[in-house]
């Protein structure tokens, strides 16, 4: 074991999140509740999961925090932007997630996080009527505006420290454009001219913290990050990102049971996914062209774990479909079916059927914890831009394609690289390898 260079985790951390949703609310609700003593905050692989240091008789399982300083729950601030005013008790409330034994206990602080006015373009998000947003003409605008609230959020709270989330809604699909998006200079000079059609409003929210020190997470799948000039801005700010789109239910489930199917060397000649979601998400995405940024990183995962190129005899060709049907009776409680073909000794065909009924905000709510803590951990290990070892939380994971790289979608890979990272910041030996 070496020392540890990661700065201790002193004073407070603020928590920003885009979106006071479902996803949001059950979240910073979770949080406070546990740090009561009310609710235990089970999914959370920082307040749970247990990793190896040292070998042979120096061999001991430690959690998280007793390998590196992790932020305590007690020491966190939450913020956050939308669309609608309501304050986060009465979005919980609203969003019908939890129960109200399980809000009433912290309606005192869930009221006092009121959403500041979002930036926000009905073009992209056209399911969404809301009318809490800051009255921006140009993106740079937007821009500056969410530095302004940053800045006023750190000075009012005593926070030391920002993480950005985002736990917004899916954006209408932005294709990459390297004419925009290719350098900080570009996609600057096109914020400042307003270009609408490539830039997001995530993107200025992303370029906002940023700026303003704070690294920043994407939860949905849109392209926000995931362009050079977001990895030069992250270079140049020296702060870490990560994203994108959280992998709760569905492509949880494959990333970790593809694996079984590769490593048993059995053939794959279709897998077929749909869900049915009701919460404000699921009428997002209800509109197609916010789909189609769901469908790219739903997609993704699979093809970078059974590869043709490696198995072609097993993996050529295979046909690889998913849907979203947005179903209102099912509000937060989305159900997922997987029909998988596959083929076995001299061709032979067999199946496999997945049910998982599951709840949507119940399975985001660790992922969002976890993300939060290990960024902020990252910024004070002096880790910058895309982080990698952050891929086992995610759907799509970034990675440089400009480079041919593919990204690891492999679940248990991408915990490998976890405990790695963690093991590393902790002062101790990688000591495990992929193959």
């Amino acid at each position: 074991m070496t020392k540890s260079n990661v700065k201790p985790a002193t004073s407070k951390l603020g928590v920003m999140v885009v979106g006071c949703g479902a996803v949001s609310t059950t979240f910073m609700t979770g949080v406070l509740m546990a740090r009561k003593g009310l609710a235990k905050p089970v999914g959370a692989m920082t307040q749970y999961d247990k990793i190896r240091v040292g070998k042979g008789d120096d061999k001991k399982y430690l959690s998280y925090g007793e390998i590196v300083p992790l932020t305590d729950l007690n020491d966190i601030v939450f913020g956050t932007w939308d669309v609608y005013p309501a304050n986060a008790f009465e979005a919980a409330v609203n969003a019908d997630v939890l129960k109200a034994k399980d809000i009433l206990p912290v309606q005192d602080e869930l009221e006092k996080i009121v959403p500041m006015t979002a930036c926000f373009d009905k073009d992209f998000a056209a399911r969404l009527d809301g009318t809490h947003v800051k009255d921006c003409k140009t993106r740079w605008e937007m821009v500056e505006a969410l530095r302004n609230d940053i800045k006023e959020f750190k000075a009012i709270n005593n926070c030391e420290r920002i993480v950005m989330l985002w736990a917004a809604s899916t954006e209408v699909y932005v294709p990459i454009n390297m004419a925009v998006h290719d350098t900080l200079e570009h996609l600057e000079a096109a914020m400042k001219a307003n270009d609408t059609k490539n830039i997001a409003p995530s993107m200025c929210y992303a370029y906002a913290a940023l700026a303003e020190g704070a690294p920043f997470i994407m939860g949905a799948p849109n392209t926000t990050v995931d362009i050079p000039a977001m990895w030069e801005m992250a270079e140049k700010t020296q702060m870490p990102i990560c994203g994108k789109d959280f992998k709760t239910g569905q492509t949880l489930v494959k990333s970790g049971f593809a694996p079984i199917i590769g490593t048993r060397c059995l053939g794959l000649n279709g897998w077929f996914s749909t869900n049915i979601l009701g919460n404000r998400d699921g009428l997002v995405l209800d509109e197609p062209a916010n789909f189609r940024t769901k469908e790219v990183s739903k997609l993704s995962t699979l093809e970078s774990i059974l590869m043709a190129e490696k198995q072609p005899d097993l993996y050529t060709d295979y046909y690889h479909k998913v849907r979203i049907n947005y179903y209102p009776p099912r509000n937060d409680e989305k159900e997922a079916w997987d029909n998988i073909d596959i083929f076995g000794w001299m061709g032979y065909p067999m199946q496999i059927k997945i049910n998982f009924l599951c709840r949507d905000s119940i399975l985001a709510a660790p992922v969002c914890l976890d993300l939060v803590l290990l960024s902020d951990l990252a910024a004070r290990a002096g880790k910058v831009g895309t982080q990698r070892f952050l891929s086992f939380f995610l759907k799509s994971p970034m990675h440089d394609y400009t480079k041919g790289e593919v990204p690891v979608n492999h679940l248990y890979q991408q915990y490998t690289i976890l405990k790695n990272a963690i093991r590393e910041m902790g002062g101790y030996e990688a000591d495990e390898e992929l193959d």
